[in-house]
């Protein structure tokens, strides 16, 4: 009888990037490496790219049950680096709990160097079994752009965070100088549990209260500031408790009238689309890390929302290019 369940890769698959800065502030790959099942494709570079763009891949369209992926990132001093994908990237079903599909991904940022990554989100089969693992170690003058989220599945087909388990761990380092030792600024679980190791089943789709999907913003450096501070600003200035507007209707008639500013009258109609999509966000600051935490319904609604947002801030285009933000238009 032919296995329902698609076949491991035999070896983890390993991959390394290494991007410096050439003359007339020119970021370029120097070294890029990769084994099945991780695929890494970076466009030709030209002169007027604001940061070296790479596609990370897996092979067939996704991590089947076992797979073990692990990722090397070294960013040196000044250059850039922008890190997107063509999907999805879907983790496939288990044939056990005991089998753990993986993704480790450590990443250095050296001093004036910065990384974006805006991927799409991590789309978990029912039955898969997924643990993440991302570090980075940021220097003082580095900046970072860390995006990761996950959603319920495949929900044309009806799924609805029917996946055994995921896990991820975002952890931000600032990086040692001379004989210093690494400081931790920033640790970030996410743990999602359907069916548990001693095989007890949980109400996963309750504790979700209808979110189709579940993401982490993470910002620091010197080219995030603008970002930070105005997901800060954002959040300080909504007087509203998820979506709903607490004005009365006489206020908002005679607000409606009131000459509003653009800033003013994006803010009302981004409003309107977060009560549309049942988008949830909140932000703190730790460490120095400004970290945003949503939710929607829908993937597409969560989409609109956070791509709004780096839109009319505006940061991530002019540091790292319109590709950077691809998988969030």
């Amino acid at each position: 009888m032919t296995s329902p369940f698609p076949p491991s890769s035999s070896a983890p698959g390993e991959g390394r990037l290494v991007v410096q800065l050439l003359p007339h502030n020119i970021s370029a790959l120097s070294t890029i490496t990769f084994q099945y099942p991780l695929k890494l494709i970076s466009p030709s570079p030209s002169a007027a790219q604001k940061s070296v763009l790479v596609f990370l891949l897996t092979y067939g369209g996704g991590l089947v049950g076992g797979d073990q992926v692990n990722l090397t990132i070294n960013v040196k001093r000044k250059a850039k680096l922008s890190i997107v994908t063509q999907g999805h990237t879907k983790i496939f079903k288990s044939p056990t709990r005991q089998v753990v599909t993986r993704q480790s991904l450590h990443v250095t940022v050296e001093d004036g160097a910065a990384v974006c990554l805006l991927p799409d989100p991590v789309q978990p089969f029912e039955g898969s079994v997924y643990g993440q693992s991302q570090k980075f170690y940021v220097a003082e003058g580095g900046s970072l752009c860390l995006l990761d989220w996950v959603s319920a599945g495949r929900t044309a087909r009806g799924e609805d965070w029917d996946l055994r388990a995921w896990s991820g761990r975002n952890e931000v380092w600032l990086a040692p100088q001379s004989n210093d030792k690494a400081r931790l600024l920033l640790r970030d679980n996410v743990i999602l549990e359907r069916e548990a190791l001693d095989g007890t089943i949980q109400d996963l789709r309750k504790k979700m209260h209808g979110m189709g999907i579940f993401g982490t913003l993470v910002l620091r450096g010197p080219l995030m500031e603008a970002l930070a501070a105005f997901f800060m600003s954002e959040f300080a200035a909504l007087p509203r408790i998820g979506a709903r507007d607490f004005r009365s209707q006489d206020r908002k008639e005679t607000d409606d009238k009131a000459g509003l500013s653009q800033q003013e009258t994006w803010r009302y109609s981004r409003l309107s689309q977060e009560k549309e999509a049942g988008v949830l966000w909140s932000v703190a600051k730790v460490r120095g890390c400004i970290v945003v935490k949503f939710g929607a319904r829908t993937v597409e609604g969560s989409r609109d929302w956070i791509g709004s947002m780096l839109k009319e801030e505006g940061s991530v285009v002019s540091h790292f290019g319109e590709d950077a933000a691809m998988c969030v238009r």
